[in-house]
């Protein structure tokens, strides 16, 4: 957005070191600075909220609404970030937007209840609001690569089960299109076209690197951690056919295996 003549500013807690927002030429605002964010939200024309939510519900929710309104602000846009784990597991199956949701853990309820915030602030305050369903994320330092280079990459196989996932730049270039064709309301799954099992991905990665891949672990040998037990316990397929026909986005990296390679070709 940067390169195209935005300038972007961006919320810090108090405690926060700003000088690497400052180096990324982004303006930090603090949020104990309730001046400072009110004017730079009467400027917004676009509002990003990525914070996950808490017991008490999304943080941004809680700091930016009273400050929308003694701003008078009414952006062009404003994006939650929510995640395809408020469909629970669907045993492979696909979803879509439409889908019912079935949050399967802690995490994926509060999501789901700050989707639903988000969108009622939206109508309550006639403010263009909508939420964007993500799976995993992955990118140049965050990526398979890494865990097989640090020897901590895992084949974990368990029959049928297959996860969703999106390059960043895609991720970016699926928000920057709903910034140029907005909708209130709108509820887009962001994901690549080519649902996968994670040690596909393993093993073609190493595949990449000219390493042997790591050998299989069947699941209920894993003694995975909770967290992972968790993204392990769901199966889904998650369709991206809406954020397609509406906002005219394609994945540049429609599976793992066009992503993986640009990666690697970003670091040679």
């Amino acid at each position: 957005m940067q390169a195209e003549g935005w300038t972007v500013a961006a919320s810090l807690r108090p405690d926060a070191d700003a000088a690497p927002l400052l180096a990324e030429g982004v303006t930090p605002i603090r949020l104990d600075d309730p001046a400072a964010l009110a004017g730079a939200l009467a400027e917004a024309q676009a509002i990003l909220v990525t914070a996950a939510p808490g017991p008490e519900g999304c943080p941004g929710l809680l700091s930016l609404v009273p400050a929308l309104a003694r701003a008078q602000a009414f952006p062009d846009w404003i994006g939650y970030l929510s995640t395809t784990g408020v469909y629970g597991d669907r045993h492979g199956g696909w979803v879509t937007e439409a889908s019912p949701l079935a949050a399967q853990s802690t995490e994926g309820a509060r999501r789901a209840a700050a989707e639903r915030d988000w969108l009622e602030v939206g109508r309550g305050m006639g403010l263009t609001v909508g939420v964007f369903r993500l799976p995993g994320i992955y990118g140049p330092g965050r990526s398979a690569f890494e865990r097989l280079r640090a020897g901590e990459a895992r084949r974990i196989t368990a029959p049928g089960q297959v996860f969703s996932r999106i390059h960043v730049d895609d991720l970016a270039a699926g928000l920057a299109a709903s910034i140029a064709h907005p909708r209130a309301g709108g509820v887009y799954n962001l994901c690549d076209d080519e649902p996968s099992a994670n040690s596909e991905v393993i093993a073609y990665a190493a595949g990449l690197l000219g390493m042997a891949p790591p050998p299989e672990v069947a699941l209920e040998d894993a003694n995975l951690s909770s967290i992972a037990q968790r993204f392990y316990a769901e199966s889904k397929r998650v369709s991206n056919a809406r954020a397609k026909a509406e906002l005219g986005w394609r994945p540049a990296y429609p599976s793992y295996r066009e992503g993986l390679q640009a990666i690697l070709d970003l670091e040679n």
